[in-house]
């Protein structure tokens, strides 16, 4: 197996099982973490632009590890997700309802359509906690606390956090260390750990080209892999999240 696609398979298995335990949990509490774990926390989302600059940023595109487009409008949990396999889904995240058309034919069985919204859902959920995490460190469930002083993989001086879960979802034990840069206060670095208690990580990210897209900074650099295109819209056509039509005009279209 080429050395891409072994990462891509990897990572999407690891983080979509994190991210959907924290979206399925019925047992939501609020975020706890130290005095420094939050001070480091909250002068990162500043210097992204701000917790209500991505509050009101509405539409995000962008491609994950060139496999899925996705386009989300994060005032209604609409979504679009176009694969490479051809499937194409219109979906309400919150809902989890929506249609799916497989290489331009729609799915009207009840039990293949039903498989293609939750993989949809689970895509969704994996491939958007790759590009806003650092807005999620104070997302409910959350426990974050300042570990010590480290250097990223590039030696430049760092906090760094590391972020559990508590009583969230089937996957509580997974852990993160976020490496948050002293002179740039931007995550630039994460370290996975399958069980809160293991030493060695599994796996260790870049996070880097971080830029503007409107009013909040995103990073789509992930070493091997990237999110590239990204962007962001304030509108966009209604057609985009309601039609099977092409969307080609969108950068990183793939259908």
């Amino acid at each position: 197996m080429e050395i891409t696609r072994f990462l891509r398979e990897r990572y999407f298995f690891v983080v979509v099982a994190l991210a959907t335990s924290a979206a399925l949990s019925t047992n939501t509490q609020a975020a706890v973490m130290d005095d420094k774990a939050k001070q480091i926390a909250d002068k990162t989302v500043e210097v992204m632009g701000g917790r209500e600059s991505y509050d009101a940023t509405r539409y995000l595109t962008w491609v994950f590890f060139g496999r899925n487009f996705h386009v989300w409008d994060k005032y209604t949990g609409d979504v679009r997700i176009e694969s490479k396999d051809g499937d194409l889904v219109l979906m309400n995240i919150n809902t989890k309802l929506g249609k799916v058309w497989k290489n331009g034919k729609e799915i009207t069985d009840d039990k293949v359509l039903n498989d293609k919204l939750e993989w949809g859902y689970r895509t969704w959920i994996n491939d958007s906690y790759w590009l806003v995490m650092p807005y999620k460190l104070h997302d409910d469930g959350v426990t974050l606390k300042y570990t010590r002083e480290d250097k990223t993989a590039d030696g430049k001086p760092a906090d760094v956090l590391t972020m559990t879960f508590e009583d969230v979802g089937v996957t509580p034990d997974n852990k993160y260390e976020i490496f948050v840069e002293k002179d740039s206060h931007m995550i630039t670095q994460w370290k996975y750990y399958p069980k809160a208690d293991n030493t060695e990580a599994r796996f260790e990210i870049p996070w880097k080209n971080w830029a503007y897209y409107g009013d909040i900074m995103l990073s789509d650099d992930r070493g091997k892999m990237n999110l590239s295109p990204v962007n962001v819209y304030q509108s966009l056509p209604k057609s985009v999240l309601t039609s099977p039509a092409s969307v080609q005009n969108i950068p990183g279209a793939i259908l």
